[in-house]
C-alpha cells in the first residue's frame, strides 16, 4: 500500500487529490467524499483502510475553489467552513467530481467500470448526488443530513445500489425524515439498504469527533465492506 497526492485539473482550476493505493493492481475504486472539514487526516485515514481492503481509494479536495491545498477546518468551528461548501453546487460537483471520474478511468491502476463512492457528514449528500448523475457499481452515503432537502429530486434517479448510514440521534434528520427518503427510494423502485444505529450520533464514524461511537463506527464499517464486496 502506498499514498500520493495529485494535482488534477478541472474546469475551474487544479485540484490536490489524496491517492491510496492497494497492494495489487489493477483495482477496483472507492472515490471518498470528505466531511464539511475538508481532506484532512480523518478521511486520508479513511482512503487509507479502502486502500488495504483492496481499493484504489480516492479523496479530491472538494474545496479547492476557496480553501488553499491540505486545508483542514476546525471540529469546533462549523460556520467558518460555510464560504467553502456554499460554493458546492449541483453544477460545480458535476464538473469536478467528472474531472476526477475521467482521471481515475484513465489510471492503468484502476478498473474503470468497477467504481463506488461513499461520502461522509457533506459527503454523504454528494455521494448521493452523484449516484444520480454517474453510473457507480454501489454508492454509500453516511449521514448526509442535505439529503433530507434534496430527496424529492434525486431520489427518483439513484443509479447504483444505495447504502444509507443514519444516526439514531443526529440533530439534524428527524426519524420521520428518514421515512420519507425511505419511501421516495421504495417507490422509485430504487435498490437501496438502511441502517440507523439508534445509540449513535451525526459524525459517529469518525474518530476525531467527540461524536464518534466505537461500537457504531465498527459495526458500519463491516456492513460497508460486505456492500461494496457484493457490488465491486
Amino acid at each position: 500500500m502506498n499514498t500520493e497526492t495529485v494535482t488534477i485539473k478541472t474546469a475551474h482550476g487544479e485540484m490536490q487529490t489524496f491517492v491510496a493505493y492497494p497492494d495489487s493492481s489493477p483495482s477496483p475504486c472507492v472515490l471518498v467524499l470528505q466531511e464539511a472539514f475538508g481532506v484532512n487526516d480523518h478521511i486520508k485515514d479513511v482512503a487509507v483502510r479502502f486502500s488495504k481492503e483492496g481499493y484504489l481509494a480516492v479523496a479530491p479536495e472538494l474545496y479547492y475553489r476557496t480553501a488553499p491545498p491540505g486545508f483542514a477546518g476546525s471540529y469546533e468551528d462549523f460556520m467558518a467552513l460555510k464560504p467553502h461548501f456554499s460554493q458546492l453546487t449541483p453544477e460545480n460537483l458535476e464538473s469536478d467530481l467528472s474531472a476526477v471520474l475521467d482521471w481515475i478511468k484513465s489510471n492503468p491502476k484502476s478498473i474503470p467500470d468497477r467504481i463506488a463512492s461513499i461520502g461522509y457528514c457533506l459527503g454523504g449528500w454528494v455521494s448521493f448526488f452523484a449516484n444520480s448523475i454517474y453510473k457507480f457499481r454501489a454508492a454509500v452515503s453516511y449521514y448526509g443530513s442535505r439529503i433530507v432537502q434534496t430527496s424529492e429530486e434525486y431520489s427518483p434517479k439513484q443509479n447504483a445500489p444505495l447504502l444509507l448510514v443514519w444516526a439514531g440521534k443526529d440533530r439534524s434528520v428527524k426519524q420521520n425524515q428518514i421515512a420519507a427518503i425511505s419511501e421516495l427510494l421504495k417507490s422509485s423502485g430504487k435498490n437501496y439498504v438502511e441502517l440507523v444505529f439508534s445509540e449513535a450520533e451525526h459524525g459517529f464514524f469518525c474518530d476525531a469527533r467527540a461524536a464518534y461511537h466505537k461500537t457504531s463506527a465498527a459495526q458500519a464499517w463491516a456492513i460497508t465492506l460486505a456492500f461494496l464486496k457484493e457490488h465491486l
